[in-house]
């Protein structure tokens, strides 16, 4: 999406303040969350959009367009959705046009009362990935041809069409100004992705995990600096000065677009989190610190965007029992009978 200017961010933090304060809420319609479904115990979807109501949660993002969650989101248009073609479906909708029409119909127009906000076309793709390089080539054309489905519907300029990528993408992220993509991988598949973006104003979907930099680095990764709780400067980055790692990362991607010509596409976070068990720092404690300071701190900025909010999803919103290996069972911040797994407050 396209960055907006500081007096029309600020004028939308206000309106959301007035708007709050008329529901008795404080919302932070920055951070959402996202909503897995690979698990055989969650509640209803009905049930799951009440909690979000609860919660204040305004944001959600869906990894592939499941009927019953659309179902139970008709109507409430308090809730914006990210919803994802899956990975498996796009080199179809990138073969033919009429795949995409018939995606956009079924998956979007059927549920006209469902608040979009952006189809994700596809879900961390890599051409060096072996699980998706065969895909990769396709990811464009499908994103061009969902767009235009989307486009002749009429919903052009209210839902965004963008593709979710893993923060893998970057060869270089630290310092955080030395930010850029791999170069393998630049002029084949990252480029046509970042020209769309700045051709139709789409947000850069990214996946982004200081839990997983700590995890795989704790001699010089700081336990604070991933959670938030530095009390000054960790890394020092010519004028920009990081006491958290998250804001480093978002920062990275931020000097890679700007390399790449897309000083102006704005940064998402599509996936963050931290897990509660199943590997390294993984507590209840570290989880509950990581979520609670990630929804003060994204209203903020990061030292390259001071005062421009970061949009961005925590992953995830339910424990998911069926995902392997056993840490990936564990990042929910709520339980499957709905309990929360510690206190957390979506409002800033």
């Amino acid at each position: 999406m396209a960055k907006q200017c500081f007096k029309k961010a600020a004028f939308v933090r206000m309106l959301i303040s007035v708007l709050s304060v008329a529901c008795s809420q404080t919302a932070d319609a920055q951070t959402g969350a996202c909503y897995g479904t690979i698990a055989d115990n969650l509640p209803p979807a009905t049930e799951v959009v009440a909690l979000c109501s609860q919660y204040n949660i305004q944001r959600i993002r869906l990894f592939n367009p499941n009927p019953s969650v659309l179902q139970a989101l008709q109507g409430n248009t308090n809730i914006s959705v990210i919803v994802g073609v899956a990975n498996e479906d796009i080199i179809g909708i990138a073969s033919d046009a009429n795949v995409a029409r018939s995606w956009v119909q079924n998956n979007i127009l059927k549920y006209g009362n469902v608040n979009f906000r952006y189809i994700a076309v596809g879900n961390e793709i890599s051409p060096l990935d072996g699980g998706s390089a065969g895909i990769a080539p396709s990811v464009v054309p499908a994103m061009q041809n969902i767009y235009n489905a989307i486009s002749a519907s009429g919903l052009g300029g209210r839902v965004k069409v963008s593709t979710a990528l893993s923060f893998g993408v970057l060869g270089t992220s630290y310092p955080p100004s030395a930010g850029a993509f791999i170069p393998e991988i630049q002029s084949s598949f990252i480029n046509p992705i970042v020209q769309f973006l700045v051709k139709t104003q789409g947000p850069f979907l990214v996946n982004l995990y200081p839990y997983f930099a700590y995890a795989s680095n704790t001699k010089d990764v700081r336990l604070d600096y991933a959670l938030f709780t530095s009390p000054s400067t960790v890394v020092s980055d010519g004028p920009y000065q990081y006491q958290n790692l998250f804001n480093a990362m978002v920062d990275a991607a931020n000097a890679a677009l700007q390399k790449a010509g897309a000083a102006d596409v704005e940064v998402v976070v599509s996936e963050t989190g931290w897990p509660s068990a199943g590997g390294t720092a993984t507590t209840l404690d570290n989880a509950r610190s990581y979520n609670s300071n990630l929804i003060k701190s994204v209203g903020n900025g990061t030292p390259r965007k001071p005062g421009k909010p970061i949009e961005t999803y925590i992953f995830d919103l339910i424990d998911e029992n069926q995902k392997s290996p056993e840490i990936e069972k564990h990042w929910g911040v709520f339980l499957p009978n709905k309990q929360p797994k510690y206190p957390i407050s979506f409002a800033k």
